[in-house]
């Protein structure tokens, strides 16, 4: 049987074949890390955790990587954060939407489409053009908010 992270790489490998594209060697690593981590991980914490194998990668490296990643959809970055998470719909293109809790750093994703339908209404109606549309709500999870009880 295999674990959540086989199924993620391996589900990462076929939306790659279908698009075209090619999940390297290299853009595997940085995912299974990005995938394995309990937390959002920084590039540079990527790259600490970068398998010691020939020779480290070099940090430009693992930005490319983390580009490809994003452009494919496989990871998120968390712009308040400057880190990386998983998609947990890598299937389907979607805007970002995370519960980041302030005291412990988890982030959980949202796959809201009313969240996106009514955003995208308010920026049509007001002209602008968004690059990479993201919602980030920072405040306390579960399991803190029973710890401060």
């Amino acid at each position: 049987m295999m674990t959540q992270l086989e199924q993620a790489l391996a589900q990462a490998h076929r939306l790659c074949r279908t698009r075209g594209v090619r999940l390297t060697p290299q853009r595997e690593a940085v995912l299974r890390l990005v995938l394995a981590a309990d937390r959002p991980l920084s590039a540079y914490e990527i790259l600490e955790r970068m398998p010691a194998t020939r020779r480290r990668p070099a940090p430009p490296t693992v930005y490319r990587a983390l580009e490809f990643l994003l452009e494919q959809g496989l990871v998120h970055r968390i712009e308040s954060l400057h880190a990386f998470v998983g998609c947990l719909h890598p299937e389907h293109p979607h805007n970002g939407q995370f519960l980041i809790c302030t005291d412990c750093g988890k982030v959980d994703e949202l796959c809201e489409a009313q969240i996106d339908q009514s955003l995208r209404k308010a920026v049509d109606a007001s002209g602008f053009r968004t690059r990479r549309p993201v919602v980030e709500l920072l405040g306390l999870c579960a399991k803190c908010q029973g710890a401060r009880n």
